[in-house]
């Protein structure tokens, strides 16, 4: 149980490491918020199961806890990200879909 517990958690902190390089190497907000939702949610799950592992009394909690990252993460990113575009801060490239299906709105 305590090698797989050290399992999940190595690979939970890699996940967390992987995304705090993704905030520093990303070049714009919407891709930073997306490296840094996604690693440091999934470094979140491996690490809490891990501990799990090392205290089987904690699990319920812990669960309880991986559910609520899970479900208030992606709302929080998806939040952030659309408060960028509102205020105006420009992808990186050309393509701003959302941009495209706001005028076409605007059209109708």
């Amino acid at each position: 149980m305590e090698i797989a517990g050290a399992i999940l958690v190595s690979i939970g902190v890699l996940f967390t490491l992987l995304g705090a390089l993704g905030l520093v190497r990303m070049p714009d907000v919407y891709n930073r918020l997306q490296a840094g939702t996604k690693a440091t949610t999934l470094g979140f799950i491996g690490i809490a199961l891990g501990v799990g592992f090392y205290e089987p009394q904690w699990f319920p909690k812990l669960i309880l806890m991986v559910v609520f990252i899970v479900m208030t993460a992606p709302l929080s990113s998806h939040n952030l990200a659309r408060a960028a575009h509102v205020i105006g801060i420009k992808p990186v490239g050309e393509v701003d879909s959302l941009a495209s299906k706001e005028a076409d709105n605007e059209r109708r």
